[in-house]
């Protein structure tokens, strides 16, 4: 039978999708299959429940909206006990499919709250759900928070429900501290005492979106694009005055509200949303209904402009009113809100602590998911630097913003900052969180050059010669790492693998103990990762080259908390083969026993010998590895490069990689055609690289 956690909250607007979100990707991240359940959902003018919408959306959750669905509040009213029945039942048929069920408690929108607390009460003990219970912090004093946790914690116990976490939302950054302490403080005794937290108020969360604006005053979108209207805006600016005044009071993504006949700001709105050295904006809209005049639509119609204006028939005071009010929920289409919500929830609440009060054993089962879950997790939890010397690539710069938003490690951008903030404005993206960096910066330039000269004086460097070659992006930024200035570097949109590899390799050096750099890639099966290696960079290694490669594998798996059995790939297994390339395997083998006596390792063996159980029973019956295989190392490059893509495309499995091993410090090389999604993937894991180079 599964085991189930009933998400609740003490009365509405307190931010619970926020942590249901948080609370699921933790569930994913160590369960084999979690499913979503409402109890309990409002029809009255509605479409589809946006947080039940968007939490089954979410990558991993394998269910439709409709069966996640309980009962309606007015079957609820109608009859109480045969709802309480007809939830309990729903609830047992969705229960018999995933190991663990999130259960999402109301919303507080039609019955009074001291009704609705209680049902919840009676819900979650009849599903004999744990509670985690979610309390609203804004404008409250840890005492008041700590007052309305203790009422509810009391009906809960009074419904015989246990609550095991409770969780303050919306708090005051500055009291973060004190609510946890007075949350904390329960009286000595108490049998169990629930796990807390507190997570801050994000104004991020509860913006609304331009079109959301728009559609409050009626308003119609005149210029720009239609897409644009999705994006979040961050306040309101009433324009009233001249531009110059207009533009010291700009703040990131404001909506701009101004009267239709001073359509002589919008150019010069426009000018500063693209320019780069203002902050960018959300929309601009338009009162009192007046066309834009001629002059003004062909000036607009002369450059790209994406910026939303939209134009209503209400008054600037009464426009300004009806704005102020509008707030945006958390939904499947807000990408930003949801990545805001999820590193709040990472960064602020003790997950581990968390699911062992929820009783949530992890899975043997890692499906890609879990496992891209789990390395941002573990990127998050000690945040490092990372350079990306590409950022002319439009893709470089969407994934620097994902990584930012995620909170998965510090980043700086190599180039013209200028260009590089107008690029990001023209795109819709948030990077005023990321450092950037001009690789011709004259005082980084001449201590870089310095530091390559002395290095490569041995191969005649010159330092004009240096001053010339160190603006190179990926030399600069793999200066930058050398020096301490940055944790790792991730270059190769743009650049070949020679060019993004050849810095590292004539300065950074490998690390202590191992001759070569070398690669892996991380295979996310349905069900395991495990480990190739080399896929990408040895053409034919040496027997002492192919020991490296292994035992440098190996570090890298259990980097990735992969428990390394390595498997010496080669045409024969065990002592039935003869020829050179076996011959070299056993060789190989042989000498990583000796380095690394205490590692599994089995050599040499055949792929369907080293991963199936059945043809290991029958080749190397008493091998700890045979059948067991979780490292891979092809015994050269033809090989492995073409395993790694026949088991990707024909087994469905997502590669990882190539992911560099070997060097002192990280830098990691990108596949030309990578998505953002890769991109992103590819700083994860060197940011943790990173944290093991730190420790």
């Amino acid at each position: 039978m599964s085991r189930s956690v009933y998400v609740a909250s003490v009365e509405g607007q307190t931010g619970k999708s926020a942590v249901a979100l948080g609370l699921l990707d933790a569930l994913i991240r160590e369960v084999g299959s979690v499913g979503v359940f409402r109890p309990l959902i409002s029809t009255a003018g509605r479409g589809r429940d946006v947080i039940l919408d968007l939490l089954v959306s979410r990558p991993g959750i394998e269910q439709t909206y409709d069966e996640a669905v309980g009962i309606t509040y007015e079957t609820a009213r109608a009859d109480p006990e045969e709802a309480l029945h007809q939830i309990v039942q729903r609830f047992a048929e969705l229960r018999e499919r995933f190991d663990e069920v999130l259960v999402l408690g109301s919303d507080y929108t039609d019955i009074t709250a001291a009704t609705e607390l209680s049902l919840n009460a009676r819900i979650a003990a009849n599903l004999g759900a744990p509670v985690v219970l979610v309390v609203h912090g804004r404008d409250r004093t840890p005492e008041q928070i700590r007052a309305a946790a203790d009422g509810a914690l009391a009906e809960f116990r009074a419904q015989h429900a246990q609550a095991v976490a409770v969780i303050a939302n919306r708090v005051d950054p500055a009291a973060l501290a004190e609510v946890v302490a007075a949350l904390g403080d329960r009286p000595d005794g108490e049998q169990r005492r629930p796990v807390v937290a507190a997570l801050p108020e994000s104004p991020t969360l509860s913006a609304p979106t331009v079109r959301m604006l728009a559609d409050a005053v009626g308003g119609r979108l005149v210029q720009g694009v239609d897409g644009w209207l999705d994006r979040e805006s961050h306040g309101m600016i009433v324009a009233a005055m001249s531009l110059p005044n207009v533009l010291d009071r700009l703040t990131p993504d404001a909506t701009v509200i101004t009267a239709s006949d001073r359509a002589d700001l919008i150019p010069g709105l426009v000018l500063a949303h693209q320019s780069g050295t203002f902050p960018p904006l959300a929309g601009i809209v338009l009162t009192g209904g007046y066309p834009l005049p001629d002059s003004i639509r062909r000036l607009a119609a002369g450059i790209e402009q994406d910026l939303p204006v939209v134009l209503t028939e209400l008054g600037t005071f009464q426009t300004a009113e009806r704005l102020s009010r509008v707030r945006g929920p958390l939904t499947r289409q807000s990408a930003n809100k949801i990545e805001t919500a999820r590193r709040l929830f990472a960064e602020n609440v003790d997950q581990a602590a968390l699911l062992s009060a929820i009783d949530v054993s992890a899975s043997a089962v890692r499906t890609p998911i879990m496992f891209e879950h789990q390395v941002m997790e573990r990127a998050r939890s000690q945040r490092m630097h990372i350079v990306l010397p590409e950022s002319t690539d439009d893709r470089i710069l969407e994934a620097a913003s994902i990584i930012l938003r995620r909170g998965v490690a510090e980043v700086t951008l190599l180039g013209d900052a200028t260009k590089i903030t107008s690029r990001a404005s023209g795109l819709g993206l948030h990077l005023d969180d990321a450092k950037i960096i001009s690789p011709h910066d004259p005082e980084l330039t001449e201590r870089f050059a310095a530091t390559y000269a002395e290095a490569r004086a041995h191969k005649g460097m010159t330092l004009e010669k240096a001053r010339e070659v160190i603006t190179d992006g990926a030399y600069f930024g793999t200066m930058m790492v050398h020096l301490g200035l940055a944790d790792g570097m991730v270059s190769g949109a743009i650049n070949t693998t020679a060019h993004t590899i050849r810095p590292a390799l004539e300065f950074v050096k490998t690390r202590p103990g191992v001759d070569v750099v070398s690669s892996v890639f991380l295979m996310c099966l349905a069900d395991r990762v495990l480990v190739y290696g080399d896929c990408a960079v040895i053409p034919e290694p040496t027997v002492d080259q192919l020991a490296d490669i292994a035992i440098a594998s190996a570090d890298t798996a259990r980097q990735f908390d992969v428990e390394p059995r390595v498997a010496m790939l080669s045409y024969s297994t065990g002592s039935s083969g003869t020829g050179s390339e076996v011959d070299r395997v056993r060789a190989a083998t042989e000498l990583v026993a000796a380095r690394e006596p205490e590692l599994p390792l089995e050599g040499p063996i055949q792929y369907d010998a080293a991963i199936d159980p059945g043809v290991a029973a029958k080749k190397l019956p008493d091998s700890d590895v045979a059948g067991r295989a979780t490292v891979f190392i092809f015994p050269d490059l033809n090989t492995g490069n073409n395993t790694y893509k026949a088991v990707q495309r024909s087994a469905g499995a997502v590669a990882v990689g190539p992911v560099l091993q070997g060097l002192k410090k990280p830098v990691n090389d990108l596949s030309r055609g990578a998505t953002v999604d890769d991109i992103v993937n590819t700083v994860a894991i060197t940011a943790i690289q990173a944290q093991a180079v730190a420790r």
